[in-house]
């Protein structure tokens, strides 16, 4: 485990203040509080104010987005008496929007609401995750991570007819049977697999040109993570792995993951993919790797900067992995 190492999006500062969301007398006061500071969520994305991309956009209160919102605001928690919300405006839709790239692997338009600073605009979270600050990352977590939740459970599993969002945006109640819905966080072991001065990467079919990472998949019901571990890089690549250990994880909301990062000792070397699984798989030396850090290496291109696999590897790459 590396300890006093963080991931983006694994630090808490946030009081989320869980036993207030039932008691809407107590919600209504942080919603009438002049402090109180909202985060747009629309589509998938959230705004940031510069073409840096280093700060969220928040509003207040009486913006005219939170005046004219007719839906319940999303509490998402307390710093310092400060209330946090979130509201999603995805119906608004701009004349330059592309549906086909919001399907994409990785959306980078950008799109300006014009009740917001001229300055700032919607834009994919992960392409900007690793510029702002550890606690502003959380809350952008929060809010997408929540607001995709919600998008996605209009209608309950068991009976399919509508829910309804109570206790603040984190539960749905359907309104025919009563059922009771929660947010669920997936969760995916990502390994980083080592053999000698080499590491195991695969990169999935739809992914840009020359991306690799980590080997990953998510966990089956009755499984532990080293029991998910071996299956997953033995489904991906035929190889089997000993020495499984836990070493980090990391929230991922894209859609609704946890990431467990794990590492473990390949037995051989010889790789067989299933096509069905993953498009390709490759060992990667230590000095191979670095050039591709550097951006100097023609064959691959490293994990997005902010993913837990960027950083295993960096970890990797720096000894603190062995």
């Amino acid at each position: 485990m590396l300890e006093n190492e963080f991931v983006t999006f694994s630090q808490n500062f946030l009081d989320r203040s869980g036993n207030h969301r039932s008691n809407q007398k107590k919600i209504n006061e942080y919603l009438c509080k002049n402090s109180a500071q909202y985060l747009i969520y629309w589509r998938g994305k959230v705004p940031v104010v510069s073409d840096v991309r280093d700060q969220l956009c928040w509003v207040g209160r009486d913006h005219p987005l939170v005046l004219n919102y007719s839906g319940m605001p999303t509490f998402l928690g307390l710093e310092n008496d400060i209330p946090f919300f979130s509201i999603n405006i995805s119906s608004w839709l701009p004349g330059n929007y592309n549906e086909a790239a919001a399907g994409a692997f990785f959306d980078s338009n950008i799109y300006n609401h014009p009740d917001l600073p001229e300055s700032s605009f919607f834009a994919e979270l992960r392409g900007f995750m690793n510029r702002i600050s550890a606690r502003e990352a959380e809350l952008a977590v929060m809010t997408r991570g929540i607001n995709v939740w919600q998008e996605n459970n209009l209608y309950c599993s068991k009976c399919g007819n509508l829910t309804e969002i109570i206790n603040a945006g984190w539960q749905r109640n359907c309104v025919n049977c009563g059922a009771f819905h929660f947010p669920r966080t997936d969760p995916v072991v990502i390994m980083l697999v080592t053999h000698g001065n080499n590491i195991l990467l695969g990169r999935s079919h739809g992914w840009p040109d020359k991306m690799y990472s980590c080997l990953a998949g998510f966990m089956e019901p009755g499984e532990s993570i080293e029991a998910a571990v071996q299956r997953e890089v033995l489904e991906e690549t035929s190889i089997l792995v000993k020495n499984v250990r836990y070493l980090t994880s990391q929230p991922w909301p894209f859609p609704s993951s946890l990431m467990i990062g794990c590492v473990a000792e390949a037995l051989s070397k010889k790789v067989l993919i299933d096509p069905k699984e993953i498009e390709n798989a490759l060992w990667v030396s230590r000095e191979e790797m670095l050039e591709a850090f550097s951006g100097n290496n023609e064959r691959i291109y490293p994990a997005r900067v902010g993913s837990i696999a960027h950083f295993m590897i960096k970890k990797w790459l720096s000894g603190s992995i062995e």
